[in-house]
C-alpha cells in the first residue's frame, strides 16, 4: 500500500490546461475542456439568481367591467331644489368664521404624524445619552428586493435562520484517530483533487463544500480504506450535485475522472451506503451559502466577496476547522477580507443578520490569517492556483495582514 506521502490521485481530462475567463453573476468559475471520451457533460456555469423579471409589472390586471362605482342614483329635481334650500338657510344662521380661524381649526384638528426614530422628542432632554434613544441600528438589506418574487426577499431571513438551527444537527468532533488506515494529509489531497473536480464539470461552488462535508461526516461514523478514498470523494460529489445542481454529471463521468479504477456497481454501492449511514439528511449548512449572505449584508463587492471566498475555501483542507460552524466561519472570513481591504470592520447590520458580536469572531480572524502565513504545501495546489487567476481578481497573491496590524484593527472594533 501507498505510503501517506505517496497518496496520489489521477488528474485526468485537462487539469493541466490553461483556463479560460468566465463570469457569471456573483460566481466565477474556470472553464477547463472535460476530455472524457464518453463525451463529458456540456460546459455548465454555475447557478445564479434569477433576477430577469420585469420590475414593476402589474401582476393583477384591473377590472375594466363589473359593478359601476359612480354616484347614487340622483334625486328628482323638487328634492334637490329644497336641499339647496336648507343649506342656504344653515349658512345665513351660522355666524361668519375669519379664514384664520378656519386655518387654525384646521391645523389643531389635523391627525399627528409618526415621529422617525432618529427625531429628538419634545420630552426628551438634550443631555440625555444618544444610546439611551431609540435609534436605528441596521439596515433592512432585504427590502429594496421586495419587489422580485424570484429573490423571496420575504423569506431570506427565516431562511437562515433555520439553517443556523440546523447547524447544530451536524457539529463535527475529531474522527481521524478513528481511521485506522487514514491520516491528516491523505484527507487534504482529496479534498484537493475535489476542487479540480469542480473546476472541470463547473460545478457550483456549494456543491464542493457539500460534498466536502458529506466526506467528513462519513468517516465521523465509518471506516474507510485508503483505496477506498477516491471513490468516497467522488461519489460524494455525486451525490452533491445532484442535490444542488441543475443538471449533475453523469455516473461514467465520475468512473472516468478515477481513471476507471472503480467499477459501476462500487461505485453505486458507495452512493447508497453514504445516504443509508447519514440517513438520508444531505441538506447541511455549508459556509459558502452563509458567506454570499453576509457580503450583501455588507453591501461588499465581488472582489472583496472573492477574496473572503478564497480563505473559506482554503479551510477545506484543513482538518483543523472541520468543528468550526459554517455561519462563524463565513462571518470570520468576511471581517478577514474587509480588513484585508481596508473597507472598516463589524457593523451593526452584519451583527444583526449573522448574530455574531465582533468580539466572538477574534479568535477566529487570527487562525485564518495565519493560514494564509503558512507556505503552501507543493502537493495542495488547486486553490491557491484556481484564486491566483485574473478571473478570481488575483486574490491569492494579496498578502496576509500584519499580525500587530490585525490586531490594532481587532481591538477598534471592541
Amino acid at each position: 500500500m501507498p505510503q501517506a506521502s505517496e497518496t496520489k490521485f489521477p488528474q485526468h481530462g485537462s487539469f493541466g490546461k490553461e483556463p479560460s475567463i468566465t463570469e457569471k453573476d456573483d460566481c466565477i468559475h474556470i472553464k477547463r475542456s472535460p476530455s472524457s471520451p464518453q463525451g463529458a457533460p456540456k460546459k455548465r456555469s454555475a447557478f445564479e439568481d434569477l433576477t430577469n423579471a420585469k420590475k414593476g409589472q402589474d401582476l393583477v390586471s384591473k377590472k375594466k367591467g363589473g359593478k359601476a362605482v359612480g354616484k347614487k342614483t340622483q334625486k328628482s329635481t323638487a328634492g334637490q331644489e329644497t336641499s339647496k334650500n336648507n343649506e342656504n338657510n344653515l349658512k345665513s344662521a351660522r355666524p361668519k368664521v375669519s379664514q384664520e380661524q378656519q386655518d387654525n381649526a384646521v391645523v389643531q384638528n389635523k391627525p399627528k404624524e409618526p415621529r422617525p426614530l432618529e427625531e429628538k422628542s419634545d420630552d426628551v432632554d438634550e443631555s440625555t445619552d444618544i444610546k439611551e434613544r431609540k435609534l436605528p441600528v441596521y439596515d433592512d438589506v432585504d427590502e429594496e428586493n421586495l419587489s422580485d418574487p424570484f429573490l423571496n426577499a420575504v423569506y431570506a431571513n427565516d431562511i437562515f435562520s433555520y439553517m443556523k438551527e440546523r447547524e447544530e444537527k451536524f457539529v463535527l468532533k475529531g474522527y481521524m484517530q478513528k481511521q485506522p488506515d487514514l491520516n491528516i494529509e491523505m484527507r487534504a489531497i482529496l479534498v484537493d483533487w475535489m476542487v479540480e473536480v469542480q473546476e472541470n464539470f463547473e460545478l457550483n461552488h456549494e456543491t464542493l463544500y457539500l460534498a466536502v462535508k458529506l466526506v467528513d461526516h462519513y468517516l465521523a461514523i465509518t471506516v474507510c480504506m485508503r483505496e477506498t478514498l477516491q471513490l468516497l470523494g467522488s461519489t460524494a460529489i455525486l451525490i452533491a450535485a445532484k442535490f444542488d445542481e441543475r443538471c449533475p454529471p453523469c455516473v461514467d463521468d465520475f468512473l472516468y475522472i478515477c481513471d476507471d479504477a472503480y467499477q459501476r456497481e462500487e461505485l453505486l454501492s458507495m452512493e447508497v451506503n453514504i445516504l443509508r449511514t447519514l440517513k438520508f439528511d444531505i441538506n447541511i449548512p455549508v459556509a459558502y451559502r452563509f458567506l454570499r449572505r453576509y457580503a450583501k449584508c455588507a453591501r461588499a463587492n465581488l472582489e472583496t466577496l472573492t477574496l473572503a471566498r478564497y480563505i473559506c475555501e482554503l479551510t477545506l483542507q484543513e482538518y483543523e476547522f472541520i468543528w468550526e460552524s459554517a455561519s462563524k466561519l463565513a462571518a470570520s472570513c468576511l471581517l478577514l477580507a474587509l480588513k484585508m481591504k481596508e473597507l472598516g470592520g463589524w457593523t451593526p447590520t452584519l451583527e444583526h443578520y449573522t448574530g455574531y458580536p465582533v468580539t466572538d469572531l477574534h479568535s477566529l480572524v487570527r487562525r485564518l490569517n495565519l493560514l494564509l502565513y503558512s507556505k503552501p504545501d507543493e502537493k495542495l495546489k488547486a486553490v491557491r492556483y484556481k484564486y491566483a487567476h485574473k478571473v478570481f481578481f488575483e486574490v491569492a497573491k494579496i498578502p496576509p495582514m500584519d499580525v500587530l496590524k490585525l490586531e490594532e484593527q481587532l481591538k477598534l472594533d471592541t
